[in-house]
């Protein structure tokens, strides 16, 4: 759809151009007159973001809206590409409540985000604005002109991905409401329109939550440090006392010292400021958060709180049991996960970058879609991996939407494939693997083209290449070896989607693919002599597993060198493979047992350490950085699909035909979880007596399953199922 289908006769508007090289901020403001309401719908668009007033009542409790996207064209970005759409999501708003008889005014804050963002720049801060009345006397419309009054906004120094500082010296406050005088303002100007399409989305929103206290920890001469018990995406609250022109800074970090004062290794560049004008006021950022545990005031200013802000997603599942570890890995993983939930991106980090990294969110989806409500969050981000494919290499970029950003082919390109292939399977709609086909082999013919004597070798001239990412050490699996797992577990994920689509002509293309991969992974990194791939190290054995290579010896070896290491020693992709492929062959004990790992190498180790979301790195190595990273919790899903058994037949999809097959293990004498699939909440627990494991299995209305574990098979029926297993050791 076009600009005109939304915003009919609107103008793009803007205010006198500024320096190119500083971002800044506008406030909109348009005066209309009406009588005889019925009803009102407003779409709106303010670029980056943009908040939205009615009569000096915000519209919406959603932020940082629109959704990000690759909202129009850029030079040179990416060097020497074409990405294959650029898109736009409008949103509506029935604003029937907020009008009033008679004169109105309608109110937009805007600028900021990825749309201003240095040196990844689209455009100059522009808005618009379409509103539709029904009245009792007809339709009225009224659009966004050049009558419309424009003014600068108090946010006056920003930089989306680490600080905003709010100036209310020379600012009134009146601005957002419908009292204020803006006569003396001058007219916007006409703002050139998107190159773009313009569409409807469903994905959800930034909400703010609750505001929750926060505890002061320490107090020095020039400034007082507080907790907010964990660390997480928020946008803090303050009332400011200050002086006329004193200026409040607050600085961020995820970790503090051991006197309380903050952690500036892991401060990340974050800090909120403002320029008190003498009045007494309540401020918060508008226009970015912030992501952290710990801050400090330095000026006066109180805190009263903080709000959680991401993607207003539900969490869609539950998991305990007796081992305290487990239970933390869980509500860690949720933790991390939402704060990296904003704007229809699921993002590396909530501060150092913020991008939506395919090679993380290719990782990570699956277990996103177990634990959280997130279809209509993956329909959009689709839609976003699409739109960065050069539409003449069928290059995959490295983020959706596309920022300059590192990774390599296979593990970051393959989300092309991956993400409609794991919502199909999790939600059982195919449309999108039909939409995206043609794409996904585009680029599995550009990992060819990148290919040496069948090895995936290089990616775009100029690029990274990686192949793991974040061991403990230095990553020693060749990066051909890695890109070429994702290159076979792709063409085996094309087989299936081939025979789903109609398209079962190109499957025997794909059969000899695999056949040709695997015999070059096989002549270049398998040990004839003792049956290892790189000798077993950092997942190598569980890779080649997984992609239908080795022998007897590989999986014995992959067995007993990590019963040997007690840790792992893998990255963010070879730790979810190891942990899934021991739990897929009967070994579910090991990988209990590398969940629980008391060395300083674990989940255990980030846990000891006070970690309250992941880390990019595991604890106990030269590397820190991130103290809020989503991907090593991809192996969230073990707990879901092994530990409580919840699964899906061969075949379907959309869990429409259950397996309830709970593995267990020494390690756990209880566990109880659930998951909400799309027929309803499905829930599981067990404890153990005597020799014996009680199961407790509540099916919704309508829902059947097979239940196995250890010699015992039974049907299951909707409601509640008890089940006692003997002899489980």
């Amino acid at each position: 759809m076009n600009q005109n289908y939304f915003f009919g006769k609107a103008e793009w508007l803007c205010a006198k151009e500024e320096s190119a090289d500083i971002p800044f901020f506008s406030i909109l403001r348009s005066h209309f007159t009406v009588s005889r309401i019925k009803s009102a719908t407003l779409s709106v668009l303010g670029l980056g973001f943009f908040d939205c007033y009615l009569n000096g009542k915000e519209i919406t409790k959603d932020r940082f809206l629109p959704l990000s996207t690759d909202y129009e064209p850029r030079e040179n970005h990416p060097v020497g590409e074409k990405l294959t759409g650029h898109r736009i999501y409008v949103p509506q708003y029935d604003v029937t409540q907020f009008l009033r008889e008679g004169k109105n005014v309608l109110v937009l804050h805007f600028g900021g985000g990825w749309y201003t963002f240095d040196g990844e720049r689209y455009g100059d801060p522009k808005a618009i604005y379409r509103l539709i009345v029904e009245t009792e006397d007809g339709t009225r419309e009224f659009c966004s002109s050049t009558q419309d009054k424009i003014g600068a906004s108090f946010v006056r120094e920003y930089y989306f991905t680490q600080y905003e500082q709010q100036d209310y010296t020379a600012f009134d406050e009146k601005a957002l409401t419908a009292d204020f005088d803006d006569r003396l303002w001058s007219c916007a100007q006409k703002a050139k329109p998107l190159q773009t399409e313009y569409l409807f989305s469903d994905c959800p929103a930034d909400r703010a939550g609750k505001l929750k206290p926060v505890s002061c920890i320490a107090k020095t001469d020039d400034g007082t440090y507080y907790d907010t018990g964990c660390n997480c995406s928020a946008l803090p609250v303050f009332r400011i006392t200050a002086k006329k022109g004193e200026m409040v800074t607050v600085l961020f970090s995820e970790e503090r010292r051991p006197d309380g004062t903050l952690d500036m290794k892991f401060h990340h560049g974050q800090r909120f400021s403002f320029v008190s004008d003498g009045k007494e006021r309540i401020v918060q950022p508008m226009f970015t958060w912030f992501a952290f545990r710990y801050f400090a005031v330095f000026g006066a200013a109180e805190p009263l709180g903080v709000r959680e802000v991401h993607s207003d997603i539900r969490v869609s599942s539950e998991f305990q049991c007796d081992q305290e570890t487990l239970n933390w890995l869980y509500q860690t993983y949720v933790n991390t996960q939402l704060s990296n939930l904003h704007a229809g991106i699921p993002s590396d980090c909530p501060h150092l970058e913020r991008r939506g990294y395919t090679g993380d969110g290719q990782l990570t989806c699956h277990a996103v879609m177990d634990v959280l409500d997130a279809k209509a969050f993956y329909r959009k981000w689709m839609e976003d991996i699409s739109d960065c494919q050069d539409t003449c290499s069928g290059h995959v970029q490295y983020t959706a939407p596309y920022t300059r950003c590192g990774g390599g082919p296979g593990g970051w390109g393959c989300a092309i494939i991956e993400v409609p292939y794991q919502y199909y399977r999790h939600y059982g709609d195919k449309e999108p693997l039909g939409r995206y086909y043609a794409q996904m082999k585009r680029y599995l013919d550009y990992l060819e083209t990148h290919s040496v004597n069948q090895l995936v070798t290089s990616d775009k001239e100029g690029e990274w290449c990686l192949g793991d990412w974040c061991a403990p050490n230095l990553v020693v699996l060749p990066a051909a070896f890695v890109n070429n797992y994702f290159y076979v577990k792709s063409l085996g994920r094309m087989i299936e989607i081939a025979g789903l689509i109609g398209r079962e002509c190109d499957i025997p293309e794909f059969e000899q693919q695999i056949c040709k991969k695997r015999e070059a992974v096989k002549a270049a990194y398998f040990n004839t002599w003792d049956g290892n791939f790189i000798g077993c190290l950092q997942g190598a054995n569980a890779i080649a597993i997984d992609m239908g290579l080795g022998d007897e010896r590989t999986y014995r070896n992959l067995v007993q060198y990590y019963n040997k290491l007690g840790r792992y020693d893998t990255g963010i992709f070879g730790t979810e493979i190891v942990t899934r492929v021991l739990f897929e062959h009967g070994d579910g004990e090991l990988a209990v047992q590398l969940l629980l790992s008391e060395e300083d190498i674990s989940f255990e180790g980030m846990r000891r350490a006070g970690a309250t979301s992941l880390w990019e790195y595991w604890p106990g190595t030269s590397e820190e950085r991130s103290h809020n990273h989503p991907m090593f919790g991809a192996v969230a899903a073990c707990l879901f699909d092994y530990l409580l058994g919840i699964r899906q037949k061969e075949n379907t999809a959309g869990y429409s035909e259950l397996v309830i097959a709970p593995v267990l293990v020494n390690a756990l004498e209880w566990v109880r979880g659930k998951r909400t699939l799309p027929a309803g909440d499905v829930s599981v627990s067990y404890e153990k007596k005597n020799g014996s494991a009680d199961f407790v299995i509540l099916l919704p209305e309508k829902l059947s399953a097979v239940f196995f574990c250890g010699d015992c098979r039974m049907d299951l029926h909707s409601g509640e199922n008890r089940i006692r297993v003997d002899a489980f050791h």
